[in-house]
């Protein structure tokens, strides 16, 4: 069957109206996109061992520690400067962190817990054209990272107490503040022109000194520390309107 001019003429007519009343599924300059998700979060860690500093000096060789993987809620606030730069704001609920024993100290089981505030700022590069439905993306930004409610366990405590001969002896922990640098990978899809959905998996280098102060009646105010790199992968799993 052969179309008629006429009938040619109105398909054409049809398809070009129903392109042009197409939504635009826009992320573009002066926009902003706010996402909500959960933040999966897979520490890559490793720790010195424990030294004490004062009033003697010795490493308690083969001491170590580890952490969990955790996860929480996290919003992403992102303003596009032009239609494919973003300054991104990422904050998240404070994580609490779980510190175990390592070697010489896995007897010990939970050393403590520490909540963790990470508030981050990253520029992101968004590819292709603000109108395409699926971008790759990439960043590189900056996070500071503090904590809170830092707690050790019985278990620990106890430990302290036979190292260095008083049962009565109690111990506290100071967790250093630090900057920690940010890489980023992932993809952004528009669902419609304002909902998107997205994935970002970031990696932070990260590092934290733990000071511990114990006090003994055999020894009087004992120091000690240890470092711990924990160097997060993070994997972001988010939904997010624009306005």
């Amino acid at each position: 069957m052969r179309f008629q001019p006429t009938a040619l003429s109105k398909y054409v007519a049809l398809a070009l109206l129903s392109v042009s009343t197409a939504p635009a599924l826009a992320q573009s300059a002066g926009d902003t996109v706010v996402m909500a998700g959960w933040f999966h979060v897979m520490p890559q860690d490793h720790s010195q061992p424990l030294q004490v500093t004062s009033p003697f000096s010795q490493t308690l060789a083969g001491s170590g520690a580890s952490t969990e993987n955790i996860d929480t809620l996290g919003l992403s606030i992102n303003y596009f400067v032009t239609d494919n730069w973003a300054l991104t704001l990422d904050l998240g609920l404070p994580p609490e962190y779980k510190l175990n024993g390592a070697g010489t100290l896995s007897p010990v089981g939970r050393v403590g817990t520490a909540k963790q505030w990470a508030p981050t700022l990253l520029a992101k590069y968004y590819f292709f054209d603000a109108n395409t439905q699926f971008r790759p993306l990439v960043g590189l930004g900056v996070s500071r990272v503090h904590y809170s409610n830092i707690e050790l366990t019985d278990n620990f405590q106890r430990s302290t107490g036979r190292l260095f001969l008083d049962p009565t002896a109690t111990t506290t922990a100071e967790l250093n503040n630090s900057w920690s640098p940010v890489f980023l990978i992932g993809g952004s899809y528009a669902i419609n022109k304002d909902w998107y959905a997205g994935l970002t998996v970031s990696y932070l280098k990260m590092k934290t000194t733990a000071n511990l102060t114990t006090n003994t009646a055999t020894l009087g105010t004992v120091k000690s520390k240890t470092t711990l790199d924990i160097n997060p992968i993070v994997a972001f799993v988010n939904i997010g309107y624009r306005f």
